[in-house]
């Protein structure tokens, strides 16, 4: 548990002093818990979501950075996006997987604004009725399937 969260204070205040680009930490979100962070999102320049606010919920286990955090959209708005459900689930293999201990917050939101920003077309996953009805609340528990790095 020592080692999480020296692991966490280390990453959040490497967020706070350098974050992504378009990604401000909530501050008050990590006032009282160090394991439950909101990250407020805003689309790329350019892109498709541009000028659009999204947040992010992280939430790390007793056994981060061994474990990836959960990582989903929440609030109320929500990305229209191939690989984002309606719920705020995202399908990400890094999330998952192809979680390794050397990833970071920052990376995971690099490659959430680089999902974002390469995607072509705005729309749900082709599943998203289904998915959202009967999924667990923790998107770690779905037994994704990555076949798809398009948009």
């Amino acid at each position: 548990m020592a080692s999480m969260q020296k692991r966490l204070q280390k990453e959040l205040m490497a967020l706070q002093s350098d974050p992504p680009p378009g990604m401000t930490l909530n501050e008050r979100s990590v006032q009282n818990t160090i394991t439950e962070w909101f990250i407020d999102m805003e689309g790329a320049p350019g892109t498709l979501y541009e000028g659009e606010k999204f947040q992010l919920l992280f939430k790390f286990s007793g056994r981060y950075p061994f474990d990836s955090p959960q990582v989903m959209f929440t609030g109320e708005n929500i990305p229209v996006h191939p690989h984002v459900y309606s719920n705020g689930h995202i399908c990400l293999s890094i999330l998952t997987e192809d979680w390794s201990p050397a990833l970071s917050v920052q990376s995971v939101c690099l490659s959430i604004i680089s999902m974002l920003s390469s995607c072509k077309e705005k729309r749900r996953p082709p599943d998203n009725s289904f998915y959202v009805k009967t999924c667990n609340k923790n998107p770690k528990k779905t037994k994704w399937w990555y076949h798809d790095d398009t948009c």
